[in-house]
């Protein structure tokens, strides 16, 4: 079991509204909406994003990291760790 299990309706509902935001924006498209009202709910679907990401990466870090080290793996769970820290700044 992941350690973002006992999260996971809590992150699925997150989940859930930044769907929703997005079909939001899709409908606001169609509509011809002003460019600012768009772009303000891409912010805000990014931060909702973010917000997600780094809830699972402290139940990674919490769970799948500390495990690894306390059972002697630590390195490569660390070097898996920061390889996603690193993808994720690319953005």
């Amino acid at each position: 079991m992941h350690g973002y299990q006992k999260d996971a309706e809590d992150l699925l509902n997150r989940l859930r509204k930044v769907e929703g935001q997005v079909r939001g924006i899709q409908k606001m498209i169609q509509e011809d909406r002003y460019c600012v009202d768009i772009l303000t709910q891409f912010s805000s679907i990014k931060s909702a994003l973010a917000k997600i990401e780094l809830a699972l990466l402290e139940s990674h870090t919490r769970g799948c990291v500390v495990d690894a080290i306390q059972g002697g793996g630590g390195d490569e769970k660390i070097d898996e760790l920061m390889h996603v820290i690193r993808a994720s700044m690319k953005g």
